[in-house]
């Protein structure tokens, strides 16, 4: 079951960060990963959670301001969407049934185009939702989907 997420999931979602990032965290622990979560809620804010007695992956969207952007930063009126699933429920399609419901409500949004960042070489979900690099830098890659 994939259902809409709420302030209550707060704390799934940080710890899917940690599945979500867990490339960029090995290289610098300190990176501002909670950025994608604190006040969880504000305008622009969209997110599932994957339901099998308990949660087993999200995934999410959030605007960032110019002066406050994400890692897969296009612009401002572009959400960056987040995705992890937990690790012994990966390779079953729960991942794309996310993506799928979520692309479906950015559309649904009024959103244009979303974007994410992804390690290099790990890009090939993303590209068959039609995700394209706008960006390569340090070992990441900027994708960017135009949703119509």
């Amino acid at each position: 079951m994939i259902r809409q997420a709420g302030p209550q999931d707060v704390r799934f979602l940080r710890d899917m960060l940690k599945h979500a990032y867990h490339w960029r965290l090995n290289e610098d622990p300190d990176l501002p990963v909670a950025r994608y979560v604190n006040n969880w809620g504000r305008p622009g804010d969209a997110g599932l959670i994957a339901w099998e007695a308990g949660p087993v992956g999200a995934a999410w969207y959030r605007l960032f301001p110019e002066n406050a952007p994400g890692f897969g930063f296009v612009d401002g009126q572009t959400p960056e969407l987040t995705i992890a699933v937990v690790p012994s429920r990966r390779g079953g399609g729960l991942g794309g049934q996310l993506m799928d419901a979520l692309l479906a409500r950015a559309k649904e949004q009024g959103h244009t185009a979303v974007s994410l960042s992804a390690e290099k070489g790990m890009t090939k979900l993303y590209e068959r939702y039609g995700f394209r690099p706008v960006e390569e830098k340090d070992g990441t890659v900027t994708m960017k989907a135009e949703l119509t």
